[in-house]
């Protein structure tokens, strides 16, 4: 059994918002709930 953790850095390399997945887990879904948690850009 594993997990992974995926993670959003800021500009100095400093992680900001953590999501953990099981091992199996494709990567998508991990960066999609971290992608939703990110600012709109205008």
């Amino acid at each position: 059994m594993n997990t992974k953790l995926h993670a959003v850095c800021d500009s100095q390399g400093r992680p900001v918002h953590f999501f953990i997945t099981a091992g199996q887990v494709s990567d998508y879904k991990g960066a999609a709930v971290l992608l939703s948690n990110l600012p709109k850009v205008e």
